[in-house]
């Protein structure tokens, strides 16, 4: 089976991006599902503060894989630029220096998550009810992250190339089997939350491997070639000019989402297993914008690689549209249908009260984080890292931190936790509305 490679720099723009975001949304929709069937069967058979173990992990996790997604994306810019540009030579050394500098990442992230799990989620007040579960889960996910990076770093390179389909149809396989493994490691033979950890890393190496495979057989020249793995400094050194600033984007963002499962968990373990719902609610609402960032940032990348400038800005403006539109849509029905929704991943009223408040004021301002997200993917695609990162650390972390850090001090009210998110995406919005007025440009 061959790279479904796919130049983006011809051919009708919107049908080209909706073309490759499609698949994309699929991928990451079935990847969602899985991590919903973690958070159901969890809550459905091992009860609501199991569920709370899972879901306060989850931030907790980004935080810690966030800098090696952002370096991924960086490699990806790269990747999308040589191939735009059909700079073959260029492109095989950076797709090689990529996975040997993930294979690196996976042993260092492996070591940090194992051994600062405790001290991390004692930093973040985890309940002591919660802890030994959180702990458990938390430590066999992280035991697995070569396969969590590497899925990463190939589902990366083949995107950038312009295939959206196979990760699809990797996903859907492992997927599958990480809702069965769920329900029959807990429902029939009773394990804990760390056999959904398991379902979930083992999932993610099947993945990983067969986008590994589909790279080394194929005949052109990005074939991956396991004697060529090896660190290219200087194509290292571009990768992380374009990664780093997207990695600490990330990860400072991870942090900022510590602090607020942190004033979460100050409610309780009802608190945190409703607020826990509520972001795999989330999670499936950010399917679209997260699609359309992909197609942005790889078309952007691709034409200004071909020296396309202006069929870039015109694929940019439109997949912001989409993504802004689309998104809103989706967080107005979050809103309408938010007590079914949460009642799917626990039955407890005092969950459903906690996820449901949260739902109805998050939801209507899905426009405001899509549009962020999306004029991000612009800079990306642009090799302008640094720009979203600096609006991200200023708006989504400290900001989020200082008015928690207030408003927790002050008054004690959950529903200033709830409100810290729209602010933020309001704030970053601001920013990049008066940039392209002022620069009257994307990019």
């Amino acid at each position: 089976m061959a790279v479904s490679q796919k130049s983006m720099t011809q051919g009708t723009i919107w049908k080209q991006m909706v073309v490759f975001a499609l698949p994309i949304f699929f991928s990451n929709l079935f990847q969602q599902l899985y991590n919903a069937a973690d958070s159901l069967i969890v809550g459905n058979f091992l009860g609501s503060e199991a569920l709370a173990a899972v879901s306060s992990s989850g931030n907790l996790i980004f935080m810690m894989i966030g800098l090696f997604n952002g370096i991924a994306l960086g490699a990806g810019v790269v990747i999308s630029r040589y191939f735009g540009a059909q700079d073959h030579e260029n492109l095989r050394i950076a797709i090689h220096t990529d996975v040997a500098f993930g294979l690196i990442m996976s042993v260092i992230l492996t070591v940090l998550g194992v051994v600062l799990a405790p001290f991390i989620l004692e930093l973040m007040g985890t309940p002591e009810t919660v802890m030994p579960e959180s702990l458990k889960y938390f430590r066999v996910y992280f035991a697995g992250a070569l396969g969590l990076v590497m899925y990463n770093i190939f589902v990366g390179i083949l995107q950038s190339l312009g295939d959206s389909k196979h990760p699809l149809y990797y996903l859907i396989i492992s997927s599958l089997i990480n809702i069965v493994l769920d329900y029959v490691l807990i429902a029939w033979f009773e394990m804990g939350v760390e056999a959904a950890a398991f379902a979930t890393i083992l999932s993610q190496f099947v993945s990983a491997f067969l986008c590994m495979r589909l790279l080394h057989k194929s005949q052109e020249s990005y074939h991956l070639s396991f004697r060529e793995v090896r660190i290219n400094k200087e194509m290292l050194k571009e990768i992380l000019r374009n990664g780093i600033p997207s990695g600490i984007q990330n990860s400072i963002t991870g942090v900022a989402n510590v602090v607020v499962q942190s004033n979460i968990n100050v409610f309780g373990a009802m608190a945190m297993a409703g607020c826990g719902a509520y972001s795999k609610i989330e999670g499936f609402a950010f399917l679209p914008i997260m699609s359309f960032n992909n197609a942005i940032t790889t078309f952007v990348g691709q034409n200004l690689g071909a020296r396309q400038e202006k069929r870039a800005q015109k694929g940019a403006i439109f997949g912001i549209v989409c993504s802004v539109v689309i998104a809103e849509m989706i967080g107005i029905g979050t809103v309408l249908f938010a007590n079914q929704l949460i009642l799917l991943f626990d039955n407890n009223p005092e969950v459903i009260s906690f996820g449901v408040a949260r739902s109805q004021i998050a939801g209507f301002f899905f426009c405001l984080l899509a549009f962020t997200h999306a004029i991000s993917a612009v800079k990306r695609g642009a090799g302008q890292p640094m720009i979203p990162m600096m609006v991200m650390i200023v708006s989504w972390c400290i900001i989020r931190v200082v008015f928690l850090s207030v408003t927790g001090y002050l008054f004690h009210n959950i529903q200033f936790v709830y409100w810290v998110y729209p602010l933020t995406w309001g704030i970053s919005s601001l920013y990049y509305v008066y940039d392209i007025i002022k620069h009257r440009e994307l990019f």
